[in-house]
This record gives C-alpha cells, sequence and structure tokens, in this order.
C-alpha cells in the first residue's frame, strides 16, 4: 500500500507526525545522544535542550508551575491522580463517566477507601465537589465524541469554594486546541504532531508530588530515569509549529458535517472541538471500518486503548445501543484537506448503500 494514499482520519488516537518533529528528532538523536545528566559539555548540550523543551512546553500552560517530562499522558495521569488522592487525606473523589482509561482506572483503584463519583457529561460536576473531596479529575476533551468538559471557569469555582481540594485535568486531546487551567494537568506529545513516548504533567506551585519511581535525581527526583532528549526536542519542535501555524480546523469540520447530515446519519458530537467528530452509520462499527481500510481510509470506533471493545463513553451521552455499536469517529490532523473529506464522504456513501 502507498503511505502517500492514505487518508488518515485517526489523529486522535496518534497525530501524523509533523516533518519539523521528525526532523528535530533525527537530529538530536545524531548530533546530541550525551546523557544530559553527565557533566561534561555534551552533556550539558543536551540537559539545555531538555530545558529548552520544558520552556516550550510551559509557554503553552499556565504560569506559576512545573513541567515533568513523562513516557506520555496515561503515565501524567496515573502520576497526578495517585499524589493527589494520598496527599489530601480526604474520602472522596469526583470524576466524570466519560474519562480515558488511564483516569477511570487509576481513580478505580481507590474505589474501595474513597468515595467515588463519576458525573455525566450532561450533569454539573461543580454539584458534586464539596469540603470532602480530595481530587476532582476530568477530561478538558472526550476522546470519543470531541466534547470540551473541562474549562478553566470551572476551575476558578472549585478552587474558591475547596482550596484544598487539587484539580486534575487530562489535556491530551485538549492541548494546544483549547483553554486549561488546572492544579495537574497531563499532556501528551503524539497527539499534537510529536513523537509517541514522551508527555509531561504540569505541576502548579504549591502542589506536592512524590515520585512513583525511585532511583535518579533526574526532574528534581519527581521522575527518575534518563530524560529522553530528542524526544523531548521533537516535542517541542511540534509545540513551536503548533504556535507559530494555528490549524484551523472549522472548515474540515463543517464539510464533514454538512457531508453526513446530507446521509442522514446521527451526530454524536455536540460542543465538540472541530478536530474530533462522531457519528453513527447504520452499519456495524467494524465492517465500517475494514471497509475504509480497504479503501485506504483509516478512520476508528473510539479510543484505540478501548482495543475494539464495546464503547462505555457513548452510552454516557445517552446515545442508544444499536448507535453505540455502529459509531465511527473522524479526527483531522494538519495535513487534512477539503478533498479527503469529500472522499471519505464518497467511500462513506458507497458502503452504506452495499450494506442498507
Amino acid at each position: 500500500m502507498n503511505k502517500n494514499n492514505i487518508i488518515y482520519f485517526d489523529n486522535a488516537a496518534s497525530a501524523k507526525p509533523l516533518d519539523e518533529a521528525l526532523e528535530a528528532f533525527n537530529t538530536v538523536a545524531k548530533d546530541f545522544y550525551c546523557n544530559p545528566a553527565a557533566l561534561h559539555k555534551g552533556g550539558i548540550e543536551a540537559e539545555k535542550l531538555i530545558q529548552s523543551a520544558k520552556g516550550w512546553t510551559a509557554s503553552c500552560l499556565p504560569k506559576g508551575g512545573t513541567v515533568c517530562f513523562t513516557s506520555g499522558a496515561t503515565e501524567s495521569n496515573n502520576l497526578a491522580i495517585q499524589n493527589a488522592v494520598k496527599a489530601r487525606g480526604k474520602k472522596k473523589i469526583v470524576t466524570t463517566s466519560v474519562e480515558h482509561p488511564s483516569v477511570s482506572g487509576a481513580v478505580s483503584r481507590f474505589q474501595f477507601d474513597f468515595e467515588v463519583v463519576r458525573v455525566p457529561p450532561h450533569a454539573d460536576i461543580l454539584t458534586e465537589v464539596d469540603d470532602s473531596t480530595a481530587l476532582v479529575s476530568m477530561t478538558a476533551v472526550c476522546s470519543e465524541t470531541g466534547r470540551i468538559i473541562a474549562n478553566p471557569a470551572s476551575y476558578s469555582i472549585i478552587k474558591s469554594r475547596f482550596p484544598q481540594c487539587v484539580v486534575h485535568v487530562d489535556a491530551a486531546q485538549g492541548f494546544m486546541k483549547v483553554p486549561v487551567n488546572a492544579d495537574l494537568i497531563s499532556v501528551s506529545a503524539h497527539k499534537i504532531g510529536g513523537l509517541p513516548g514522551i508527555g509531561a504533567l504540569f505541576v502548579k506551585d504549591g502542589i506536592k508530588v512524590n515520585p512513583m519511581l525511585f532511583g535518579g535525581d533526574q526532574q528534581k527526583g519527581l521522575r527518575p530515569g534518563t530524560e529522553t532528549t530528542a524526544l523531548a526536542s521533537a516535542f517541542a519542535a511540534a509545540i513551536c509549529v503548533n504556535t507559530n501555524s494555528p490549524f484551523d480546523f472549522a472548515g474540515l469540520h463543517e464539510r464533514l458535517i454538512d457531508g453526513l447530515k446530507r446521509l442522514s446519519l446521527r451526530i454524536n458530537s455536540k460542543n465538540n472541538v472541530p478536530n474530533i467528530v462522531n457519528f453513527s452509520c447504520g452499519v456495524k462499527s467494524e465492517v465500517m471500518l475494514h471497509f475504509m481500510a480497504e479503501h485506504s481510509i483509516y478512520v476508528s470506533s473510539g479510543s484505540a486503548c478501548a482495543r475494539g471493545k464495546k464503547s462505555r463513553i457513548l452510552p454516557a451521552y445517552i446515545i442508544p445501543d444499536e448507535d453505540v455499536d455502529t459509531a465511527v469517529r473522524v479526527s483531522f490532523g494538519r495535513q487534512n484537506t477539503a478533498e479527503e473529506v469529500d472522499t471519505f464522504l464518497e467511500v462513506l456513501e458507497t458502503g452504506l448503500k452495499r450494506w442498507k
């Protein structure tokens, strides 16, 4: 299969790497391979690149905090949640019913010792937060529907009412797409055109976080282990591109929505970021995904971490089972074009005619 002919509409799972990120990775891996903890000139040069990458990451996050590089949003989410729960001494966790598995799974570890409240997306999470709440953890953007969940206003309200409550936001899908503010923020490089294997946890000043791993003093001991200079530089390059040349997905979103309406399909995404659209096609998701792949179009039925399991997210939006079973997620990247949207709609219509 000619990779140049593929229409890649699964960027929410992992965005196509930017050329600038690949170039940065290759250059740094080749020329700045020294351990950034080493005291010789090579190590000092590598450490400067790490700090530069942290600076770029911090520039897109709230002021008054530090950035710790991790292996990705899953590690960041676990580091944030386990610390926030252990440090507070309170007995309630408030989250949403549409969280990524790395959040819902981390929270579930505490369900026998804490009251865990999972708020559906149509309800107001603020009504569940009280003086006994140790942690509020919510996604910035739902990975399956693209719906915007967390917002800076909610954070301000929670902190004004309950200053000791720690607020965590999983911003893997929202980083550089929606405003985010929280005590702890998880981000991931490969969602914005960087490479898999690196993410970051933002820690607001005054929030105590203890390491989950031990064995070194890197990153002030919070996340010991040799930093990945090449991956960090690729992350920084992707941030630089998105900062200096922001991409407007509105045109692609509108074109896709118009086409789906013309085909009379149910659109499951509302109040969503424009790069993610979820709809139900009336044909089993797996069947439609394979049909699309045969035409060199890659889409998904939901979060890649679900590994093909039936969505537990869409029922929370009160979507009927038959529509959950036929759901398709389209997620755009910077490389996508209007012509690709038109091709997708043509192939989709062909598939619908075959099975309806």
